[in-house]
């Protein structure tokens, strides 16, 4: 299609440029291309959720006296997010290609992918058959996928991110099925995008390039991101979205005003359905009380006693399934008490970890194995094999131009704004890096106390099966080292959106 557009706006009229006059698409000028475009297409599984503004925080009583979500006013933008939670057959169809994949030659790499299955015990408990048969059992196959930490979320996102876009060039006739691709040689948005630059021993097994209009370059050219076919990548929702979307205020409006203010994902106090036809039924999967995961035979209240198949229950006004019960889920943010004072009030977030492409790294280099993924042992530089290597920004690098810059001076603003000085251990030490000086990440060779709100930890929310009504709320939050499972934990993806707001359609 997008070959076709091209093919059709170098033989007819041209577009003229309004600043300079000269035709688009003309070789005859230089062949500036500008390419058909009408908006960003929907990801396999996402749901459009129109932003806006909306009170982030506590709408509950704190009745742990955390103190940790204060209300405040935010605003999120535009984004897209998974109809339902990954289910435990999504998480198959990775593991399944990352075995295929790498298996061989990285094993490491499948083995840090697979979920901790062994959550599910405990010493007072026979829940062996969850350790057997929930993730691999095709009765569960629908069932969200639990046991799975963040670093594995994060990157079972950027392995989805690749293969969506590898289909959709393989869609538009660009690239045909590659299914030998194993270790290095694999396709890689980044590496795809970097084009010649990137020394990836695979680009693709290409059917038909576009034609370029360039008239001192080659006949053709790869597809780039000025075309607008290759979708962003997919993510962890960040905590301000997944609340915001949780919610799904758009149900409660008027014009601008937000007529009824909700507890939970649906309007009124209470977690049973009011509708007549479904009247008195459960609206989640959670536990009612001590001892009630599911209720009495004959009339089971959510009929669930663990998780329940990701479309169970009726979705909110966005669509979207198990905004509350079933699996709590992780998001992107790091965990602090007192983020929703210091965030910005403009898509909130906090784990900023300014990178940059690392340039002499395009081609595969030296790894060592941690956390799942791969790192350069030099530089600690996240990577997995066949993907372009990036490392954090710094003063060490003249190129970065920190000093020149005004609107951040570090790669690490995860404790931005976060205690001062004289809080730190450290503040006798003038030498100490003021951008990490307030929390410290303990390892096995330091032997050293550490606290459990640290750099590794990361947000996740929303209530579960094994949680009581409360947790339910979208503005509660609770928290969890980047490196550790639940068996009441899992997650779902989401997406940028770029361009207008509004979505298809709109003005």
């Amino acid at each position: 299609m997008l070959i076709a557009g091209i093919s059709i706006l170098a033989s007819c009229q041209k577009e003229r440029s309004n600043i300079t006059g000269w035709n688009y698409n003309d070789p005859d000028n230089g062949g500036f291309e500008v390419v058909p475009y009408e908006e960003q297409e929907t990801g396999p599984g996402l749901v459009f959720v129109q932003g806006g503004t909306f009170t982030m925080g506590r709408v509950e009583d704190d009745i742990n006296y955390d103190w940790n979500n204060q209300p405040r006013r935010v605003t999120v933008s535009s984004f897209y997010i998974d109809e339902t939670e990954v289910r435990n057959l999504d998480y198959l169809e990775y593991l399944y290609w990352t075995d295929r994949v790498y298996q061989a030659d990285y094993p490491e790499v499948f083995v840090g992918a697979l979920p901790d299955t062994l959550v599910w015990r405990e010493k007072l408990a026979y829940n062996e058959p969850y350790v057997n048969y929930y993730l691999r059992h095709p009765s569960y196959r629908d069932y969200p996928v639990v046991g799975v930490n963040w670093l594995q979320a994060s990157n079972f996102c950027s392995w989805r991110s690749d293969r969506v876009n590898e289909f959709i060039l393989v869609r538009e006739g660009i690239l045909d099925f590659a299914p030998d691709q194993i270790n290095e040689a694999t396709f890689n948005t980044d590496h795809y995008l970097a084009g010649a630059k990137a020394n990836n021993p695979y680009v693709g097994n290409v059917l038909q390039n576009i034609p370029s209009l360039n008239p001192t370059g080659p006949e053709d050219r790869m597809v780039r991101m000025e075309d607008g076919i290759l979708l962003p990548k997919y993510r962890l929702p960040t905590e301000a979205e997944w609340e915001y979307a949780a919610f799904g205020l758009i149900g409660n409006t008027i014009d601008e005003r937000v007529t009824d203010r909700r507890l939970y994902p649906w309007n009124g106090h209470h977690v049973r359905n009011v509708n007549e036809q479904y009247i008195g039924q459960m609206q989640a999967n959670y536990k009612r009380s001590n001892g009630d995961n599911m209720g009495i035979a004959g009339m089971l209240n959510d009929a669930a006693d663990i998780t329940a198949p990701v479309y169970s229950y009726w979705p909110n006004d966005y669509g979207l399934y198990n905004m509350a019960g079933n699996v709590s889920e992780w998001v992107l943010d790091v965990y602090r008490p007192l983020s929703g004072t210091d965030e910005d009030d403009f898509r909130s977030f906090r784990g900023n970890v300014f990178q940059t492409l690392l340039e002499d790294s395009l081609t595969p280099g030296t790894y060592a194995v941690e956390d799942s993924v791969r790192y350069d042992i030099d530089s600690n530089i996240v990577s997995v094999p066949g993907a372009i290597r990036y490392r954090q920004v710094s003063t060490s690098y003249k190129e970065d131009k920190l000093d020149k810059r005004r609107n951040y001076k570090y790669s690490d603003n995860i404790n931005y704004n976060d205690g001062d000085l004289n809080s730190s251990v450290y503040y006798t030490d003038p030498s100490t890096n003021k951008n990490k000086m307030m929390y410290e990440f303990a390892t096995p060779e330091s032997q050293t106390s550490f606290t459990l709100v640290n750099d590794k930890v990361h947000v996740y929310k929303g209530g579960s099966w094994n949680d009581l009504a409360y947790w339910m709320v979208p503005g509660t939050r609770r928290y969890l080292d980047q490196n550790q499972a639940s068996s009441y934990i899992g997650f779902r993806c989401a997406m940028d959106r770029v361009g207008s707001p509004v979505g298809l359609g709109g003005k």
